[in-house]
């Protein structure tokens, strides 16, 4: 276990050590702050206001911190967040066999599975990573800007409401954060997966972010109704679960490990894609 926690901090090291990580980190505090911006504009609130007032709050208690967070995370981490972290899920192993470094890895006395379950651990607790950071800033510039106040969210395929106080709202808001990033972890693992095939660093993220955003739009589409129940994105929206109140925790168990198969199956099948690749050439 010593000599797995070892090579793990290897891993997160030369991870952490390439520009190309911190894009995703730098990409969101721009955007943060543009949403920032735009939210102190009156012609920028008029839709917030409509939305809160239409489903019967006050707009000026809810109008808060823990609310423009909570539009930022939803609207920005779903896609964005895709995007980057099948930039890094791809890289993990297609950017090293590129650079000729796999093969020098592999020349040690350890096992292909090995250097994989490492990896793979990297591209868990870099995911974990990348939401927890946008939560967090993003709770923190806009409690500088809006201060403390209630939450209001709405749950948009459903149109369901959520009103709570500022501290029940805190607290569902940081509990969300961990979801959130266990169910963006599926597009993580798919990209992980790609990169373990002969393909560029570049294929992998391409081919990922492609079956998110084609998944997602049979998710969204009315007339693709009927196909919800076979999309990723029926599951992965359950994070939102964590606002409801009580707390449908049957129906998480089982959407969570729905993901949960389904990235054991894709770290599988990566498993065996890489353990019979031959990379001599």
């Amino acid at each position: 276990m010593s000599l797995f926690l070892l090579q793990l901090r290897g891993e997160l090291w030369k991870l952490f050590a390439r520009k190309r990580t911190y894009i995703g980190f730098g990409v969101f505090l721009g955007v943060e702050t543009l949403f920032l911006v735009l939210c102190q504009i009156p012609f920028g609130q008029r839709g917030l206001r409509r939305l809160v007032e239409q489903y019967g709050g006050v707009f000026e208690q809810y109008f808060s911190g823990l609310t423009v967070a909570m539009i930022m995370l939803t609207m920005t981490l779903f896609f964005l967040g895709a995007l980057f972290l099948g930039l890094v899920g791809g890289d993990l192993i297609a950017k090293e066999v590129e650079d000729g470094t796999m093969r020098m890895t592999l020349c040690r006395p350890v096992s292909r599975l090995r250097v994989l379950r490492v990896k793979y651990a990297t591209c868990v607790i870099y995911t974990f990573t990348l939401v927890i950071f946008v939560g967090l800033s993003a709770l923190g510039a806009a409690m500088l800007m809006r201060g403390a106040g209630g939450l209001f969210l709405v749950i948009m395929h459903e149109k369901l409401p959520v009103f709570y106080d500022f501290g029940p709202g805190l607290v569902r808001y940081l509990a969300s954060l961990l979801f959130f990033a266990l169910s963006l972890l599926t597009i993580a693992t798919f990209s992980f997966t790609l990169s373990c095939c002969n393909m560029k660093p570049a294929t992998a993220t391409i081919s990922a972010v492609a079956l998110f955003f084609v998944d997602w739009i049979v998710f969204f589409f009315p007339i693709l109704e009927a196909y919800r129940p076979w999309t990723m994105h029926q599951y992965m929206s359950t994070w939102l679960n964590v606002f409801r109140n009580p707390l449908p925790w049957p129906q998480m168990l089982e959407d969570y490990g729905y993901l949960i198969g389904l990235d054991a199956t894709f770290f599988v099948i990566g498993a065996i894609i890489f353990s019979t690749r031959d990379f001599k050439s």
